[in-house]
């Protein structure tokens, strides 16, 4: 009877522990870290943050290109969870463009000059500071899709290009099919509707991404709940939520762009898109080509993502498809093996 109590205070321990965890990580914020690193360039909202690493293996610098619709925290979330970090300790000079949190002011901001005045402009000054004949570039999600309008029309030296995750392909929406026929059939007219909102609210582009995902979104909720006792797990689970939870507005010129252009003509496969009056054509990326993909993921599908690889003239591609969802991050601090098998051998001039 002794050994039985014994167990039964045991397991009350740890079901009080796990509660009293998963309570703390949803009542407590995570505290925001120091990030080292560095302003280099600056243009209205958007700015070049430079990681300079210890000691610099590579001669090819590493420019990240993150989304429109969050922020770009994920890829550098703590100490143990950034991908910028595990860069950096592998000996790469590491760049993020970070467009910043646009205002009602930026309305007019389309994806032109999103291309061109930020990007263009941003890997031209990240080329400038390292010094470097050549640049990577890595793309996320719709960051992904901009740097590859960019590519198509670029004049610098752009050696390797690595989109994750990434819509090329826009004429395939599963989860919304019937709105997706409804734009295309002129049923729905949205350009209006963004002509007199001028700034689409980051609660808009946070609630059509909860259509998408959920119900899994409420998932890592049950995952917090398993782990709630494990301190490491909570913080972890704290910073990725708070990402999570940060989309930010987009401009309603390039959520027109978006719509138009891309989602009811489908240009960029199409071979019909343009950037300030030049065509956008993928077959003028010759670059060294990494596409990531993924077999889960409800977001950005894989039909959306593979159909890249038959339209650019790069002779060396490759597709690598990841078994998770559109978020995720280092394992146990290292390059997952997908990058640190073929970055590296292509960052050599």
């Amino acid at each position: 009877m002794g050994n039985l109590q014994k167990k039964i205070s045991t397991q009350t321990t740890k079901e009080l522990q796990r509660w009293a965890g998963f309570t703390k990580a949803l009542v407590n914020p995570p505290v925001d870290y120091e990030r080292n690193r560095e302003a280099i360039w600056k243009l209205n909202k958007t700015t070049l943050w430079y990681y300079e690493p210890k000691e610099r293996k590579y001669n090819v610098p590493l420019l990240l290109i993150y989304s429109l619709i969050n922020q770009p925290s994920i890829l550098d979330l703590g100490p143990e969870n950034s991908l910028i970090q595990t860069l950096m300790d592998e000996g790469f000079e590491v760049y993020l463009l970070d467009f910043g949190v646009p205002g009602y002011e930026d309305k007019d901001s389309s994806l032109d000059d999103y291309v061109t005045k930020y990007i263009q402009r941003g890997v031209r000054r990240a080329l400038a500071h390292s010094g470097a004949k050549e640049i990577s570039l890595m793309g996320f999600c719709l960051g992904g899709t901009l740097l590859t309008m960019y590519a198509s029309i670029a004049k610098e030296p752009i050696k390797n290009i690595i989109l994750s995750l990434t819509p090329i392909d826009f004429r395939s929406f599963p989860k919304f099919d019937q709105w997706q026929n409804s734009l295309v059939n002129k049923q729905i007219e949205v350009d209006p509707i963004l002509d007199a909102m001028g700034l689409v609210p980051a609660s808009f582009v946070k609630g059509g991404m909860r259509l998408i995902t959920s119900p899994v979104y409420y998932s890592h909720y049950l995952s917090l709940l398993n782990r709630g006792a494990d301190s490491q797990y909570r913080e972890k689970w704290g910073q990725l939520n708070k990402w999570t939870n940060g989309h930010i507005p987009m401009t309603g010129a390039a959520m027109k762009q978006i719509v138009n252009d891309l989602i009811i003509d489908n240009k960029l496969i199409e071979g019909q898109f343009e950037i300030d009056g030049c065509p956008a054509s993928l077959s003028n990326i010759s670059a060294n080509l990494l596409v990531i993909g993924s077999n889960f993921d409800q977001l950005v599908t894989r039909d959306q993502i593979t159909p890249i690889m038959d339209l650019v003239s790069s002779t060396d591609k490759t597709i690598h498809l990841l078994n998770s969802g559109h978020a995720s991050l280092p394992e146990n601090g290292a390059i997952p093996s997908y990058l640190a098998n073929w970055l590296p051998a292509r960052s050599v001039s």
